[in-house]
């Protein structure tokens, strides 16, 4: 677990731009049971490759013009409760911190794994998602 202080500003990099901080399993199933939305939860970590790549990524993708209607983020090795409900619904994708997961009327319909988030820019990672909120949003 990382001390509250340290992981503030990361989580801040989020909420600060309008996603809903989910700290645990309820608040986790009241927003991943939603039907007829589209619903975004990015995994937020301490890692280098969410600071560098994925924070900066997420929120270039909400320039688009399509985006999704819900954004929600959950903080791997803080919250740990909320990442490991969270991770159910993202079955049967493996734990991946960081990662992004996009929802379409309650059905996981796009993933970003860590591996796909490691050494992408920030510009990859928009136009990733950008592509998904085309299809889904």
């Amino acid at each position: 677990m990382y001390p509250a202080e340290m992981v503030l500003p990361m989580k801040e990099d989020l909420t600060n731009v309008g996603f809903e901080q989910l700290i645990d399993s309820e608040s986790v199933d009241q927003f991943l049971t939603q039907e007829s939305r589209t619903l975004l939860v990015v995994v937020n970590s301490v890692c280098g490759c969410a600071a560098g790549n994925m924070r900066p990524g997420v929120k270039l993708s909400l320039q688009h013009s399509k985006k999704p209607e819900i954004l929600t983020t959950v903080f791997a090795g803080v919250d740990t409760d909320a990442v490991s409900q969270a991770r159910k619904y993202f079955l049967p994708y493996p734990p991946s911190s960081p990662s992004i997961a996009l929802f379409k009327d309650g059905k996981l319909v796009h993933f970003l794994e860590r591996h796909h988030i490691e050494g992408g820019s920030a510009q990859m990672i928009a136009a990733n998602l950008a592509a998904a909120y085309d299809a889904y949003c």
